[in-house]
């Protein structure tokens, strides 16, 4: 590889399919080259590799368990031998919780999981990529974008172990952006409401439902490329001064209404 950085280079944690593959070739098609991780590398995440191709990105699959923390630094090294210089993390990996039901029946195992994936796993890559970020200088612009869930703000008892995933993400959002300011590395977060997705498939039924009775103000589904849009508009530089806000991508889902 050129010593000189021709595109930019991102991450984009569980980039196989859904939001994450809709993320990665929204921003290969911003002119990025997109490194994606995942529990797998099977079909789903070739497709996801050879759309960002089309776009005129080079792509790389590093496979990846989050949960893991011991493997974060090597799976950035991994991605760093390949494109030189990263400037964008996207922390989009996820888990949704094993089984919905009373939170008076969840299980430690199960917290502990959905933890570990959510905010511990997610923590901790944002803390490699950041001192990473931090021990670089670059000619591009750079920015960490956490996609977190309107369950960081928006209760529901049988999905409480994910919701409490996710609302720590936002201090999370925080910490980072004071953190990393001095450097001018802005940090965000994108919070998305009822997407379609893989992991909403199982619920759609009830969702369908529940937009027929005014759920969502705007009517629909929000789709992966929802999410993808405001999270290219984030990592180019433009709202740098922005750094520690929050995107609503809900359709209103949680605009408080009386």
């Amino acid at each position: 590889m050129s010593e000189e950085v021709k595109r930019p280079a991102a991450l984009v944690t569980g980039g196989r399919r859904g939001i994450g593959r809709a993320i990665a070739i929204e921003l290969a098609t911003r002119g990025y080259d997109v490194a994606i991780t995942d529990l797998e590398d099977d079909a789903d995440s070739a497709i996801t590799l050879r759309e960002i191709e089309a776009r005129g990105g080079r792509a790389l699959f590093v496979q990846s368990n989050l949960q893991d923390v011991t493997t974060h630094e090597q799976t950035l090294v991994n991605v760093l031998s390949w494109c030189g210089e990263l400037h964008c993390l996207v922390n989009n990996a996820g888990m949704g919780s094993p089984s919905r039901g009373d939170l008076l029946d969840v299980k430690p195992d199960a917290f502990d999981t959905v933890l570990g994936v959510n905010l511990r796993g997610t923590f901790f890559m944002t803390q490699v990529v950041a001192r990473h970020m931090m021990d670089t200088s670059s000619s591009y612009p750079r920015a960490i974008v956490t996609v977190s869930s309107v369950s960081a703000t928006m209760a529901s008892t049988e999905r409480a172990e994910y919701c409490l995933s996710k609302s720590a993400l936002p201090m999370m959002t925080k910490l980072f952006a004071l953190r990393l300011a001095s450097a001018g590395i802005p940090v965000f977060e994108v919070r998305p409401g009822i997407i379609r997705t893989p992991m909403t498939q199982g619920v759609a039924q009830k969702y369908e439902a529940r937009f027929k009775e005014g759920l969502v103000p705007m009517n629909r589904w929000g789709e992966a490329e929802d999410v993808a849009r405001a999270v290219g508009e984030l990592a180019g530089g433009a709202l740098q001064f922005a750094t520690g806000s929050v995107l609503h991508v809900d359709g209103g889902l949680s605009i408080a209404a009386f």
